[in-house]
């Protein structure tokens, strides 16, 4: 979205450039114009590098998340199975009553 406005911006000054080389203006010289422009176009041509940068920048972190969500699934999988061993092994304590439901439930 930030390129589209800022290529929106560079047509908007080469218009202006245009209408500068061509109309001048009686506010101000054309060579103050000029300047100004000038100094309009570095600034766009320092954000445009800024995006870019930003760009490589959101790309990284993107990529160090997709590598953190993928060894978070697996710490989550082998807990899961950590706690299941966990209750598998516990000794049950048992009552006799208790037992003799579970044979008669199994029978």
């Amino acid at each position: 979205e930030i390129e589209n406005q800022l290529i929106t911006k560079s047509k908007t000054l080469d218009e202006l450039k245009q209408s500068l080389a061509l109309n001048g203006s009686a506010e101000q010289t054309p060579e103050a114009l000029s300047l100004r422009i000038a100094e309009l176009c570095e600034m766009v041509d320092s954000i445009v590098s800024q995006v870019a940068q930003l760009k490589t920048s959101m790309q990284s972190i993107l990529e160090q998340w997709r590598v953190y969500d993928e060894v978070y699934a697996e710490v989550s999988l082998m807990t899961t199975r950590y706690v299941y061993c966990v209750d598998q092994c516990k000794r049950s304590v048992v009552s006799l009553e208790a037992l003799e439901n579970q044979v008669k439930t199994l029978q």
